[in-house]
């Protein structure tokens, strides 16, 4: 079955939920941390210009420096440079270099705000890349602007509410700019639950999460699409300052769980694995999303080979591991010519919003002046679908009235193998089913 359009996997839009409501757990343990835009925050990427012409700019906004740690976030940022630096090196847009001015916003709501000003107004940005932001605040100032932000990550529920605004993974709401979704109502499919009862004949699931507001919301979302799809389910709960992991393990293998999904952090889902495995729980899979599908995973889940060989993850992209796959290819030697030690699905991400912004931006290369906003927002919101050359399932922009009750959905699948990476579990353009769409209020 191929669908008409693939709605996005029932996990990856209300991670916002999680990860909004652990950022601000976490910073409240930081007095201070993301108030403002840190150091060494806006920089411009030096590009070789191809002709001497007058550069395109682009502005990438990514919370890099966020209370949720580290690099978590820099992934969709890496791929589209990698994008961009090969597109330079191959004569830009018919010639015409692109330049990138990337901005750290913090994690902050304070911080993104002075990104979007220092792009959108001071340096006149054409369009917005691969944003990855945790408080995408200066969304309305972008949407205001007419400024186009492509492939961005819907970390909040910014994409579904804006114009101008056109997330990774396509949109079916209104997007007026007055509320997320249909009058603050989101929507997302079954699609992941169902991909495990057919393929792993799991009955049983168990849903972890941390005893804190946006996790507990996230794993009642979680809870109520399984048991859509008929499965009985296990609620655990941990406190989010000292979780007693081994008490949940125990009771999970009590309870002979077939798949265990979470709402916790990479971290609670390392010590979540290394429970398990201390108590002998047999699950047939541990189920993680996007943004942990890298080849981290050895590092991340080091005390725990066993929670390994079952790990699962899901999507809306084709596999970076895929090297089946030219367009795949492509990508990981870019990254390797970027110096990328480390490969992740975000990256890959990130890559193909870049090239659908450059495959935008070359549909209006015969106008006079060359491209407009007015035209690559043409080629957005265009009747066919954008797959960026096979590595997305099918983006689509629909603003429609009512939300649909049913959608033809596709999932991207892969399984970590110790040695052989990420292995994709069937094709991505094949995994479908028509599936309930469940509503929840971010």
């Amino acid at each position: 079955m191929r669908p008409s359009r693939a709605a996005e996997p029932a996990l990856a839009r209300p991670l916002a939920l999680l990860l909004a409501g652990l950022l601000a757990a976490v910073t409240a343990l930081v007095a201070g941390c993301g108030s403002r835009l840190p150091e060494g925050a806006f920089e411009t990427r030096p590009t070789a210009n191809p002709s001497g012409g007058e550069p395109l700019r682009i502005g990438i906004i990514t919370s890099a420096t966020s209370p949720v740690g580290g690099e978590a976030f820099t992934g969709p940022r890496d791929g589209a440079l990698a994008y961009f630096a090969a597109l330079n090196a191959r004569g830009g847009l018919d010639g015409r270099r692109i330049e990138v001015l990337t901005c750290d916003d913090g994690g902050s709501g304070v911080g993104n705000n002075a990104c979007v000003h220092r792009l959108v107004d001071e340096r006149k940005v054409f369009a917005l890349v691969a944003t990855t932001a945790l408080d995408y605040a200066g969304a309305p100032r972008v949407s205001a602007a007419g400024v186009p932000d492509i492939g961005g990550q819907p970390l909040t529920p910014a994409y579904d509410t804006y114009p101008h605004l056109y997330g990774i993974y396509g949109s079916s709401a209104p997007r007026t700019g007055k509320a997320p979704g249909w009058n603050g109502v989101l929507y997302g499919g079954t699609e992941v639950y169902r991909w495990f009862k057919a393929h792993l004949g799991a009955r049983t699931a168990a849903v972890v999460s941390y005893n804190q507001a946006a996790s507990a919301a996230y794993a009642r979302l979680i809870a109520d699409g399984l048991r859509a799809e008929g499965y009985r389910v296990v609620d655990e709960q941990v406190d989010f300052v000292l979780p007693n992991f081994r008490a949940v393990a125990a009771d999970l293998r009590a309870q002979k769980v077939d798949v265990v999904f979470d709402a916790m952090d990479t971290h609670g889902n390392a010590r979540l694995c290394e429970a398990m495995q201390a108590s002998g729980v047999r699950a047939a899979a541990k189920v993680t999303n996007v943004q942990n599908w890298a080849s981290t995973v050895p590092h991340d889940y080091a005390g725990s080979p066993g929670c390994r060989s079952v790990l699962y993850a899901t999507g809306s992209s084709r596999n970076y591991d895929d090297q089946n796959s030219p367009a795949v290819r492509e990508f990981r030697d870019a990254m390797r010519r970027q110096g990328q030690r480390t490969l992740s699905q975000w990256q890959l991400e990130g890559w193909a919003a870049a090239m659908w912004f450059s495959d935008a931006a070359k549909s209006c290369l015969g106008e006079a002046g060359g491209p407009t906003r007015a035209c690559v927002e043409r080629y957005l919101n265009r009747a066919e679908p954008y797959t960026a050359r096979g590595l997305l399932l099918p983006v689509r922009f629909e603003h429609l009235a009512e939300p649909p009750k049913f959608r033809d959905t596709c999932l991207s699948v892969a399984r970590w193998r110790d040695g052989r990476g990420w292995v994709e579990q069937g094709d991505m353009n094949t995994n479908c089913a028509t599936v309930p769409q469940l509503g929840y209020r971010p």
